[in-house]
């Protein structure tokens, strides 16, 4: 049957009573099956519109799913989602409106906004997964959404190890790193595993650590007693102003960080990581690269970003005290994961 109108019905019970959602399902439930001649499958039923009501609607069991690691959207009837038995499609009923209304709910967490002055969005949902929503006219035809999952479990590297994603003599080689100091560089593509090589190494530090992160929205999950976790925040019509990734960073140097994070480094803050790690703060971050050696490259061009008199001699310079390892992730096309390099940073790379 079309449960439309008992969504409905319970919606407008909510808005005329003030009853709880669970309280207007039941009742509009109560009220179809003293009206009905069709036998009612309440506890079916209810399961239905409470997921519409308090959850996700027909995303909610892909997002329940913990072997799921990203879902998306391309248009109407069909989702696509990435699990461990690889890529796979499935038809939903899924209209235009549905998905523009599950993104409205999408958002609610974090209160970001969209609409057609600003037609794209990046935000968190409540488990701390990864929104990004594109709309017409920066898409051709439809509303575009990308869900990346996020993990409840905590990550350490002997799990990346049991998973064959680093030998026990990589594990070994980047804790002493991280326990000693070193500033670490994760670099790789889109979804080779920077971001949860860089969670596992933080999991690496002890409780006397004191860790401030930024990041454009959070993806870096820890179980530390000390650690500050910032975001940026774009500009809104409301008249928020914009709190860049660089101006994060800068903040993040006043609250006496012993661990210094850039969830990811692309811009202009890149020049403000350097000159930190090179006043004697640790750090790690993640950047898209091919290699290690091509992250380093990417090094010497984002600072430039910054507009200020940054020069290839400075940057050359401070790069191989700032920095001590790179780490390089791949992901096979059967989307396994693993370290490929980890190259030791010195002056002669950048000569």
């Amino acid at each position: 049957m079309q449960i439309a109108p008992l969504i409905d019905r319970s919606r407008e019970l909510v808005r005329q009573r003030g009853l709880t959602a669970k309280q207007a399902v039941q009742t509009a439930i109560d009220e179809f099956a003293e009206s009905s001649e069709q036998i009612v499958q309440e506890e079916s039923l209810t399961s239905q519109i409470e997921v519409e009501l308090l959850g996700y609607g027909v995303l909610q069991r892909y997002l329940d799913d913990q072997d799921i690691e990203e879902i998306w959207i391309n248009k109407p009837g069909e989702l696509h989602y990435f699990s461990k038995e690889g890529k796979q499609v499935v038809q939903l009923e899924l209209s235009e409106l549905t998905i523009q209304n599950l993104v409205r709910r999408l958002l609610r967490h974090s209160r970001r906004k969209l609409d057609r002055l600003t037609p794209y969005v990046d935000a968190d949902l409540a488990d701390g997964s990864r929104l990004h929503v594109v709309m017409p006219d920066v898409t051709r035809r439809n509303w575009a959404i990308n869900i990346r999952k996020f993990s409840r479990t905590r990550i350490s590297l002997s799990d990346l190890i049991s998973k064959e994603a680093l030998t026990t003599d990589q594990a070994g080689l980047l804790t002493s790193a991280v326990l000693g100091g070193k500033s670490i560089l994760v670099s790789g593509a889109t979804q080779a595993g920077k971001t949860t090589l860089l969670t596992a190494l933080l999991n690496e530090l002890g409780p006397g650590e004191r860790i401030v992160s930024c990041e454009d929205t959070f993806e870096i999950s820890l179980d530390h007693p000390d650690w500050v976790a910032m975001q940026t925040r774009p500009t809104s019509p409301e008249g928020d102003f914009e709190i860049s990734l660089r101006e994060l960073v800068k903040q993040a140097l006043r609250m006496r960080p012993s661990r210094l994070v850039i969830g990811e480094v692309r811009g202009a803050e890149a020049l403000d990581l350097l000159v930190a790690l090179n006043s004697g703060i640790p750090g790690l971050g993640t950047i898209h690269a091919r290699s290690a050696k091509g992250a380093l490259e990417k090094l010497l061009t984002l600072p430039l970003l910054a507009g200020e008199n940054i020069t290839d001699r400075f940057l050359r310079l401070t790069i191989p005290t700032a920095i001590d390892l790179v780490v390089h992730c791949e992901r096979s096309a059967a989307g396994t994961r693993k370290i490929s390099e980890i190259l030791k940073v010195r002056d002669e790379i950048l000569a």
